[in-house]
Formats: structure tokens, sequence, C-alpha cells
């Protein structure tokens, strides 16, 4: 690992009091050539960051669903052009919203059933959430949530729009437990996190782990200085199992050291340390665009994909991506519900900082 600071690229954001901290990573397929803890986890408590800091990472977990899901492709258990209804028949006859003019709003049959792809996409026409879902998005069982979703029409036609849907990435998690037979946490502790060493990737930080989460924080009324703001997704207390469940869509918590580990995997063409966990043409599909040009998401299956990276950001700040150019995994590990000022700068001013740092030559 490598000595030089990044820390300065974002000292001012942090003397202007936008952000109160980070953890900045920065690895290849070799492993991390650098990481550094910047700011606090907890500015009342005098907490710093530390290369331990947990973090909920939100939609950064809808990757590591598509990689789970993709594992089953490659193992001949499930087709991407399946219907979901095939596995999950709460889904057959589903039909769409039609709107035609302000006022009318008529349901009708989709010429094609969603299809587990559609899931990956967020082609299917399923909303960001249902109703039922509240107040946060981890108090149902993920068969009840699902079944949430079968209940509701369509809000387009599968595979003709695009909409960003926790609904989607749910319900692929489901499919998950169909096919397996095991509960979604449990498949990705078997098939994972355990053989890849994510130890402290979890949906339930349990008492040791929930110490070393960070705080999140947001800006005052007056967006002059930051105050405390708990993760309004999430029931409390985290380690809560009775109450809380695990969903695919954004659930999980991580470390800096756990994220590089499954980016390395999936930058090394699906396998690490010896141990193939998908297979590299695989890895190609997964991080390369299949949504049509011009439409606003450049998608490909988990994460956001185009010509100059691949990699997936999550509610509160914190985002991972793979610079094609360089070949180099950042990682930006913040829990910040809201930015003002030119704190949402700070992210771009660290990965500036670290490709002109450790890029190729």
């Amino acid at each position: 690992m490598k000595d030089a600071l990044l820390s300065p690229s974002i000292q001012p954001y942090l003397d202007r009091n936008e952000i109160a901290g980070a953890v900045l990573f920065v690895a290849n397929a070799e492993g991390i050539v650098h990481l550094e803890p910047v700011g606090w986890a907890d500015i009342e408590a005098r907490r710093p960051m530390t290369p331990e800091t947990l973090f909920w990472v939100a939609s950064q977990t809808k990757p590591i669903v598509a990689a789970a899901m993709m594992m089953l492709v490659d193992e001949g258990r499930l087709s991407l052009r399946d219907p979901v209804e095939k596995y999950l028949p709460e889904f057959a006859g589903q039909m769409y919203t039609s709107r035609s003019g302000e006022e009318e709003a008529l349901l009708r049959k989709p010429g094609r059933p969603m299809t587990v792809e559609d899931l990956l996409l967020h082609t299917s026409g399923l909303p960001y959430k249902t109703p039922v879902e509240e107040p946060t998005l981890d108090l149902l069982p993920l068969a009840t949530a699902v079944r949430s979703y079968a209940m509701v029409a369509l809000d387009f036609e599968p595979g003709t729009g695009i909409i960003y849907s926790n609904a989607g990435y749910n319900t692929a998690g489901r499919v998950i437990e169909v096919i397996t037979g095991q509960f979604f946490d449990q498949f990705l502790d078997e098939r994972l996190f355990g053989p890849l060493g994510m130890g402290d990737t979890t949906f339930w930080p349990d008492e040791e782990q929930a110490a070393r989460l960070a705080q999140a924080y947001g800006p005052d009324a007056q967006e002059g200085h930051l105050v405390k703001a708990p993760i309004s997704f999430l029931y409390y207390p985290l380690s809560d199992i009775s109450k809380r469940y695990p969903f695919p869509a954004g659930g999980l918590f991580s470390t800096a050291r756990d994220m590089t580990l499954f980016y390395r995997m999936i930058l090394n063409g699906g396998s690490l340390d010896g141990r193939v966990y998908l297979a590299p043409e695989t890895v190609r599909e997964m991080t390369r665009r299949h949504t049509p040009p011009g439409w606003y998401r450049s998608q490909g299956y988990g994460f956001m994909a185009d010509g100059a990276s691949y990699g997936h950001g999550g509610a509160y700040g914190t985002e991972t991506r793979v610079d094609r150019a360089s070949g180099l995994i950042l990682g930006w590990l913040i829990q910040q519900a809201s930015f003002h000022g030119e704190g949402a700068n700070a992210r771009d001013a660290f990965e500036k900082a670290a490709i002109a740092t450790y890029g190729k030559a």
C-alpha cells in the first residue's frame, strides 16, 4: 500500500463542515493500494473514522444481488429470459397502467410478462416500493413484501421503459430464495460473504459492529453545520433480528475492506484467490450497458455501467466504482443524508486525486 495521502483532496469540505468524515479506498485486481480514514465517524463523541468503520451501504447491495442471481444463471438453475411468474406464481396476469390523456387510466395486459432480466435492469414496471413498506423498508419478511408488488399494477409494459425500482431487486432476492430453498441472507453468507472473507458485511450489525457504525449526518435548517440524522429508511435498533428483515434492494452494512473483496472479484473476471464465483463472460455481461441509448440510466446487471466505469452508489452518500481506464476500484464511504454548500462535490475531488496518484501511466 502506497503512502501518498488523498485526504488533502477533501480537506476543504471537512474544514467548511460540509461533511463529517469518510473512508477512502483505492484498490486494483491484486489488492488494496490505498485505505485512508478521514474526519469523524461521530463528531459529538469525538470518534474518528477508522479503516474498520462500518457503513450502511444501501443500494450498493444491488450489484451483490445481481452477482448472486448470475451465479444461478451460470449453474443453469435460472435464465434471465425466464418470466418471474415461473418462480413466483402470484405475478401471473399482472396488468400495467395505460394512460390516455391527463385523467383517464386503463389497466391493460402487457405484451409479455416481466422477466428476471427486467428485475436487474429496472425495466420491469414495478414501482420503487409499495405503501405497505412503511414506515421503514426493513419491517416485512421478503416474501410478504414481494407479494405486495404482485398486487399493484405495473407502471409500464415490461421492457418498454425504466424506473429505479427497489421492488424489482427485492423480487430478484425472493426468486433466489425460491430456487435455492434458502433465505436470501443465508445464500449470500454461504456463497459470497463467507468464501470472499467479507466478515463485516451483514443485514444486522451485532453489538460490536454497531459500535463501529458511522453516525449519519445532514445539514441543519440554516445549512451552517452538521447535525445527526438517523437513517430514516431503517428501524432501530439495527441489531433487532426479531423486527428487522433483510431487504435485497439496499439492506447491507459493510466496510471498506469488505467492499474491495467483492469488487476485486468482479474486476478479476469473477475469481478471487483461486476460487471461481462467476464466469468471465458473465461478469462482462453484468458490467456492460444493456439499456438503449437515450435512456436515462446506463444500466448493466446490478451495476450502473458505461464505457468509462461501472459501479453503484447508495443512499447516504456511499459509492464504489471501477474506473476502466486506470483499472482502479474507487471507494467512497460516507454516511450523510444530504449535503449543503459544496459537500456533494467531495467524492469527485477524491476520485480525481486517486486516479492522478494511482492510475496507470
